[in-house]
């Protein structure tokens, strides 16, 4: 009975070295599979270009002020830049009203009699002249301050696109001619990876004192506000095989 016991756990412990076995040479052709042997060159193309935005989104910050013992009220200054907005042809879904809470505070006025509301708009301009022209109709003294948002491009997704295209060209050809250097051949891309690396021009906040000139003719005021320069950079990393 002894004798048989023995022979029956070497049989187990057997049967479990086969079975580990398998496994592992299983694991090791699996994993001989995966590895990829092609002969491959990984190369970098780079695409820049810049553009000058054509949007710009500002926010105009218009404060209620005392001309002496008379009050200057925001609704009037309001008025003068709903009026200045129309006459530019600017349209209305271009036009809106960011903060409607410090003007409308009845408890701020109970509290301090002195206190002069403020109000904040959002406007997005797509021409320069329109936007000091607008400015100039506006009481110099009633505007609190200028905020540039943000700028864009209006064909901005197309530009990206192709520029996206010309980078990834320009790591194909070198690749190709590096290649060509050594007698070898380009194959067909194994990998590719995008980079951006655009940059955009900072949001500036402009004082009206900065910004605005009374002028006693109602042209135009001036405006150091400018449209700079969207630098768009876009890498491409990218993986080809060479083939013989």
């Amino acid at each position: 009975m002894h004798v048989t016991l023995v022979i029956t756990s070497n049989k187990i412990q057997m049967k479990k070295l086969f079975i580990l076995a398998a496994l592992l040479a299983t694991t090791v052709g699996a994993f001989a599979q995966n590895v990829d042997l092609r002969r491959k060159i990984e190369v970098t193309g780079i695409a820049e270009q810049e553009v000058t935005p054509d949007i710009i989104n500002v926010t105009i910050s218009l404060q209620e002020y005392m001309d002496g013992k008379k009050h200057i009220a925001i609704n009037d200054l309001e008025d003068q830049l709903e009026k200045a907005v129309k006459d530019a042809g600017i349209p209305a879904s271009d036009f809106t009203v960011n903060n409607v809470s410090a003007w409308n505070n009845t408890y701020q006025k109970k509290k301090a009699p002195d206190f002069l509301a403020s109000k904040q708009y959002g406007l997005r301009v797509r021409d320069l002249n329109k936007f000091n022209q607008i400015m100039s109709k506006i009481d110099p003294k009633g505007i609190q301050s200028t905020n540039i948002e943000s700028y864009d491009y209006s064909k901005m997704a197309d530009l990206k696109r192709d520029l996206k295209i010309k980078a990834l060209l320009a790591a194909r050809d070198k690749a190709t001619y590096l290649l060509a250097a050594l007698g070898e051949k380009l194959g067909g891309a194994i990998n590719i990876t995008e980079s951006d690396n655009s940059s955009f021009p900072q949001p500036r906040v402009y004082a009206n004192t900065m910004m605005f000139k009374a002028s006693a003719d109602n042209n135009v005021g001036d405006s150091d506000i400018s449209f700079k320069t969207i630098k768009l950079n876009f890498q491409i990393q990218a993986v080809f095989e060479i083939v013989k």
